[in-house]
């Protein structure tokens, strides 16, 4: 797995893309799929960014590896930050309209419907926040 440790700030967001797409282009990811894996990098690092270590700023270590028949991208995002799983909130809900639903949870739900898997797990001091896609 390529790791790299940037810090947990939304003008990193960038560099993270860029590590990760070096990675698919590698093996000749669709640029739909590509599409779908950048919009899940960024909801996932921008709320990293946002809260994680709010009012400080603090690291973000994101892992990247592809492997398996058929290829799989397998990305860990994880931090130091105050202890939240986003899986854990009940998924918004779409069909009501706007003005009704809840604050939050538009973002995870996006990263859920687009990625294979999503899971979590708070390990030694650390939120880790891991996402798997079927290239």
């Amino acid at each position: 797995m390529k790791t790299i440790v940037v810090p947990a700030k939304t003008e990193e967001l960038d560099t993270v893309n860029a590590v990760i797409d070096a990675e698919l282009e590698v093996c000749g990811c669709s640029p739909k799929v590509q599409m779908q894996i950048a919009l899940a990098v960024e909801e996932i690092f921008v709320n990293i960014a946002s809260y994680a270590y709010n009012p400080e700023i603090g690291e973000a270590e994101i892992e990247v590896g592809i492997s398996g028949t058929p290829p799989t991208v397998t990305i860990r995002f994880l931090d130091h930050g105050k202890p939240f799983n986003p899986l854990a909130k009940e998924d918004a809900d779409t069909t009501l309209p706007a003005e009704e639903r809840g604050i939050g949870g538009l973002g995870i739900l996006l990263v859920k419907k687009n990625m294979d898997q999503v899971s979590y797990s708070y390990e030694a001091g650390k939120n880790i926040l891991t996402i798997q896609k079927k290239l």
